[in-house]
């Protein structure tokens, strides 16, 4: 197996039989990473309800608050919304004892428009 150049793209060799392929750029590394990042964290049925209820709050919800609409216990929700707070969908704030989660527009839009282009 020969190593790949520095720059990690894989080279194709032009023949007779093939075409010369475009050319295209790949997504660079640091933003496929934090774009799977995002779709992972969207890949769960638990925390596309979270953005939901949140999404209706329109403000901040204490993480009691969205344990209540769960059969889930507290540990298991504050999983669920770290896993979204890493991907940038939500900011949290401590309030006293308990920690108020509320979405993130800009990494929602951010993606969205990421998804948009794919489609052009």
């Amino acid at each position: 197996m020969t190593a790949r150049p520095d720059n990690d793209q894989p080279q194709v060799a032009a023949t007779a039989s093939c075409c010369v392929p475009p050319r295209l750029q790949r997504l660079p590394a640091s933003e496929a990473g934090h774009r799977a990042r995002q779709l992972k964290a969207l890949g769960h049925p638990v925390r596309l309800q979270i953005l939901h209820l949140l999404a209706q709050a329109g403000d901040a919800l204490c993480v009691c608050d969205i344990e209540a609409y769960f059969e889930l216990k507290q540990p298991t929700i504050s999983h669920h919304l770290r896993w979204l707070k890493e991907a940038g969908f939500l900011a949290a704030e401590v309030r006293g004892t308990y920690t108020y989660y509320r979405l993130q527009p800009e990494a929602l839009s951010g993606l969205t428009g990421w998804l948009q282009q794919l489609t052009m």
